[in-house]
């Protein structure tokens, strides 16, 4: 089906592939990167307290930048996905709103994930995820008007460390 005019707007009335959404925990994040979770006051400075599967990150490849991201209107269905090859990225809520986030395995292999491979996490307010190397990823995606984001990646990621890829169908997160 094509898109049709409803009450003078554009719809897309074609079949979405529904991505499976997973509740955020380490476990299940493992396979494309890392949950950062809030920690009792002075417990991140505690050396003695560092566990090897603490998130790390790859930010030698260029300049870091932090940003705060206000997002709007993004809801839950895309049609590209994208990764970064040499850097790690981490995406956080920073107002507390819970937000989504499609991944797929990082396969450098090949250039475009499998439909079938795409997953979903519902990520709680309160949480930063931060993606390994080459992790496929669409969002944050979200159903609240707007939200604000932190963003830390290199400050020339998007230009000079982005490969994106058009999905051969819309995918909907939860549908």
């Amino acid at each position: 089906m094509l898109p049709a005019a409803i009450g003078g707007t554009l719809v897309d009335t074609r079949p979405q592939h529904a991505v499976r959404v997973l509740e955020l925990t380490p476990e299940a994040f493992a396979p494309y990167g890392a949950v950062i979770e809030p920690k009792l006051r002075g417990a991140q400075f505690d050396a003695s307290r560092y566990e090897p599967d603490d998130p790390h990150l790859v930010l030698n490849n260029g300049e870091p930048l932090l940003r705060i991201m206000h997002l709007r209107g993004r809801g839950l269905v895309f049609t590209k996905i994208a990764r970064h090859l040499k850097v790690t990225q981490c995406l956080g809520s920073i107002d507390g709103r819970d937000w989504f986030l499609a991944v797929a395995p990082p396969d450098t292999g090949r250039a475009a994930p499998r439909l079938e491979d795409v997953v979903g996490f519902h990520i709680p307010g309160g949480k930063i995820v931060r993606l390994h190397l080459a992790t496929w990823h669409a969002g944050p995606h979200f159903v609240h008007e707007d939200v604000m984001f932190l963003n830390l990646e290199n400050r020339d990621t998007n230009v000079h460390d982005f490969q994106d890829a058009t999905l051969p169908q819309a995918c909907r997160l939860g549908a």
